[in-house]
């Protein structure tokens, strides 16, 4: 992974040198808000936890995570950069990991300006702060997992636009295969076996378990599985764009 470090640091400070990152920030923060205390009604319920908070990260990511990673590749593709970037003593592996990271990085600082809302449900009441951190851990995790998806998609086209339409299709799909609707449809005529396999690929199932406070080894297993994998095929298309 030679060079990794240059291009996660000169990534990360590209976010942040430009209004594009604020917008993002202040949009997840927003929506954040107003799915936790409207549609979640998190003083009506009475209770001390963040579950509604939670319970709608599948869905805020679905569109804002492909829309941070479109451009992590169709931009430089189309602009011709990644030629330069390649020909640099940057292997296609460290640029690969060091612009994920940095986007990784970037969604988790959106993540933790949402540390208030842990420090007001300690305010309100005694919440299990142990199930609080797990599901932030999950929420990171799935962040990741959306992250790696949105970036092999985006090494496969140069434009931005494709690059998120194919993203939000594939990161619905991977919610889908937990929903219960879907579940019931498949249940009629796949078997058992097949059904629980595919439950277990949905980033609903595998989140559910660690917002719920229970840190399974599979959960992380599966995210971390899921991200090297697509990582190391971000990589195959970044080398085959280097031979063409």
């Amino acid at each position: 992974m030679t060079g990794w470090y240059p291009v996660f640091r000169r990534e990360l400070g590209g976010y942040f040198a430009t209004p594009v990152a604020y917008v993002f920030i202040i949009i997840f923060l927003i929506l954040a808000g107003v799915s936790t205390f409207q549609l979640g009604n998190f003083f009506a319920r009475g209770q001390a936890d963040l579950a509604p908070f939670f319970n709608f990260h599948p869905w805020l990511y679905l569109f804002l995570i492909p829309a941070l990673s479109m451009r992590l590749w169709a931009e430089e593709r189309k602009s011709g950069t990644i030629e330069l970037l390649l020909t640099l003593p940057v292997s296609p592996s460290g640029a690969v990991v060091g612009k994920y990271l940095a986007a990784w990085i970037f969604t988790g600082v959106a993540l933790l300006l949402t540390v208030p809302l842990w420090v007001t449900v300690n305010r309100l009441g005694d919440p299990d702060n142990g199930a609080i951190f797990t599901g932030y851990l999950g929420s990171l995790l799935m962040a990741g997992g959306f992250l790696a998806i949105g970036s092999a998609v985006s090494a496969a086209t140069k434009s931005q636009v494709i690059a998120f339409v194919i993203s939000v299709v594939l990161c619905f799909a991977m919610l889908l295969l937990g929903f219960g609707a879907v579940q019931d449809f498949f249940g009629s005529w796949v078997p058992a076996p097949v059904l629980d396999t595919m439950s277990t690929f949905s980033f609903l199932t595998q989140f559910d378990m660690l917002s719920r406070g229970v840190i399974e080894a599979r959960s992380v297993v599966f995210f971390a599985s899921l991200i090297i994998c697509l990582l190391v095929a971000n990589v195959v298309l970044i080398d085959l764009r280097k031979s063409a």
